[in-house]
């Protein structure tokens, strides 16, 4: 999800420095959550791959990882 709110903030010559470190900051979690993102697609795969799950219960599989997902999200706020 993204922050659709836009503020103006007057920055001067001091902030550039400060500016970097955010730019960079959201980077860096960008990719972490990425990373994260794909592990857990990788486990889910192997988990249904395994089990030999068929396609409705692979698809109930995903359904509750996409609600346990929300609902972490939904903390963070």
């Amino acid at each position: 999800m993204r922050n659709l709110e836009q503020r103006s903030i007057k920055t001067g010559e001091d902030d550039a420095g400060i500016n970097i470190l955010l730019t960079e900051t959201r980077l860096d979690e960008r990719r972490n959550r990425a990373a994260a993102h794909s592990a857990r697609l990788d486990s889910l795969a192997a988990h249904i791959t395994s089990r030999q799950l068929n396609y409705a219960e692979a698809a109930e599989l995903l359904r509750q990882e996409a609600e346990a997902m929300n609902n972490q999200a939904r903390e963070i706020c």
